[in-house]
């Protein structure tokens, strides 16, 4: 399904998706490039919250550039599919093998700021990510390692774990919590 269609068919969950929905719909009607990094303002990026077949566990890595346990995800770069990016992601900075969406709607949206940071040695000035969220799941149980270039660690936590162990506040306060509310409506063993 066309991104355009898959965001305009989401029912946001609260204020803050309403308004991220609207402002991600405005700007694919732009015109604009999104899909690659080439726009240095914004740019589509997907993310995975992966979580264990019984929805106890999230797995998080520890983010290199920002110093905290995060969720797992990475920059469309010309893919039109956020879904497979979300799961390339994962496989990427994980080496799972054995994943899988949950359902293939979006599960959350998110307008990001990122602050300016060094990245392999040049300077990235602060921008958005449009950011796309799917619920994945994996095996708790299969064996991890780390992206060097990307992060530094790999873990499962329960639910209220993997939020407190966030350092950046935003998504401590309003992204993971959010994340974990929702999966209220996904049984475990789908």
């Amino acid at each position: 399904m066309d991104l355009h269609a898959a965001i305009e068919r989401y029912a946001p969950f609260n204020e803050q998706e309403a308004r991220d929905r609207r402002l991600l719909l405005a700007l694919l009607e732009s015109g604009q490039e999104l899909y690659t990094r080439e726009n240095e303002v914004c740019h589509l990026t997907a993310s995975a919250w992966v979580v264990s077949p019984d929805r106890q566990r999230v797995l998080m890595c520890y983010h290199n550039i920002y110093d905290s346990w995060s969720w797992l995800g990475g920059h469309a770069d010309g893919e039109r599919d956020l879904a497979a990016v979300a799961l390339r992601e994962v496989r990427e900075e994980t080496s799972l093998t054995h994943v899988r969406l949950v359902s293939p709607d979006i599960y959350s949206l998110e307008v990001l700021t990122v602050d300016g940071h060094e990245k392999r040695g040049a300077y990235v000035s602060s921008h958005l990510h449009l950011n796309v969220t799917y619920l994945v799941e994996a095996d708790p149980s299969e064996p991890l390692r780390t992206k060097a270039d990307e992060n530094s660690g790999l873990a499962w936590f329960g639910l209220d774990e993997a939020v407190r162990r966030s350092s950046e506040p935003w998504f401590r306060e309003r992204v993971y919590p959010k994340l974990n509310a929702k999966l209220a409506r996904f049984e475990a063993n789908d």
